[in-house]
């Protein structure tokens, strides 16, 4: 029984020993706060940066490039704002747009037309102006409406309102003048057969051709390539392998002979 008494003892006096022990850190911890308060209030409780002279608030002007210095140099030093870098792209597509691959400018251009597009011609063709030959050859049945002629594979006489010139199974057909093309065509005379406006209502027709390489429309400059001579359709077999050249104003016929140079 003492026993048990002495070890109850021993316990109760082992808790007061404890909770003394806790009261005294924790009276010990008060007096520290305690302290670093007085010390707050007698001095300045914000954090005190250091002063370089600066205030933290102000504005950071770019140092402006000095004169004499590389452009590389300014562009280096410039600020680079989301605006500055669109406009810089813009100016860099503006650019190549006006330059070609090889950084030569170009001319610019109508819309739908082509590197190659030939420019409009101004056709001026009048009583005065001549023509060139658009094969070289001999004339194997001449211009005539006064008179009827001889066109020995029809064993007839008739009227001839152009000219018949000898030639050659491919041989090239040049354009006689300035002029555009208002009409390809063929029929059983004169087979494929061209028709070119001059200007002021002059007309020339160029029949017995093949490989056309020309378009309605197209502007053709004096001695352009025309097309090549096609073999004679059956209304000239006996006169043989030829170019039927036709010259008109206003729809009337002409001699093609009187502007021929």
């Amino acid at each position: 029984m003492k026993e048990k008494m002495n070890q109850l003892m021993k316990d109760k006096l082992f808790l007061v020993m404890l909770v003394l022990g806790l009261l005294t850190i924790v009276a010990a911890a008060g007096a520290v706060t305690i302290r670093r308060g007085n010390g707050l209030q007698d001095g300045n409780p914000y954090y005190q940066a250091e002063d370089n002279g600066q205030l933290i608030a102000e504005d950071q002007k770019p140092e402006l490039p000095i004169a004499g210095s590389s452009e590389a140099d300014a562009k280096e030093n410039a600020p680079k704002t989301a605006e500055n870098e669109i406009s810089q792209k813009e100016m860099g597509k503006q650019v190549h747009e006006e330059k070609g691959e090889d950084g030569a400018e170009e001319a610019v251009r109508p819309a739908g037309a082509g590197n190659d597009a030939a420019e409009a011609l101004v056709l001026n063709f009048t009583d005065a102006s001549r023509l060139g030959w658009p094969v070289q050859g001999n004339v194997l049945l001449g211009y005539s409406m006064d008179s009827t002629i001889y066109f020995p594979t029809l064993d007839q006489y008739k009227c001839n309102p152009g000219m018949v010139i000898q030639s050659e199974v491919s041989a090239p057909v040049c354009t006689p003048a300035d002029s555009r093309v208002v009409e390809i065509g063929s029929n059983e005379e004169i087979g494929n057969y061209v028709v070119l406006d001059l200007g002021n209502e002059y007309l020339a027709t160029c029949g017995q051709l093949k490989e056309i390489p020309v378009v309605e429309n197209e502007y053709l400059e004096q001695g352009q390539l025309l097309g090549y001579v096609a073999e004679p359709t059956k209304y000239y077999s006996i006169e043989g392998t030829n170019v039927y050249f036709q010259l008109s104003k206003e729809s009337k016929p002409l001699d093609p002979l009187d502007y021929l140079e």
